[in-house]
């Protein structure tokens, strides 16, 4: 199956490209990140309905997310 290429218009002047599958959408974690940032920071309640979602991760991008993990915790 080929993925198509798609141009995202957001209303403004940065680009957005991203492939799109019939049930998934890949895009680089940098467009979608802050976005996701300021919807938790803003406690945006639509964010809950997603909180069930699967997201696919790399093994590299998971790995540093454990540590992170592992070094915030408080010293006991």
């Amino acid at each position: 199956m080929t993925q198509a290429l798609l141009k995202i218009f957001s209303g403004s002047e940065q680009e957005t490209t991203a492939t799109f599958r019939e049930d998934a959408v890949t895009l680089p974690l940098g467009e979608i990140l802050p976005l996701l940032a300021d919807a938790y920071h803003s406690r945006r309640t639509w964010l809950r309905d997603f909180d069930d979602e699967a997201v696919t991760i790399s093994a590299d991008l998971y790995e540093v997310v454990l540590a992170y993990q592992h070094l915030r915790r408080p010293s006991a």
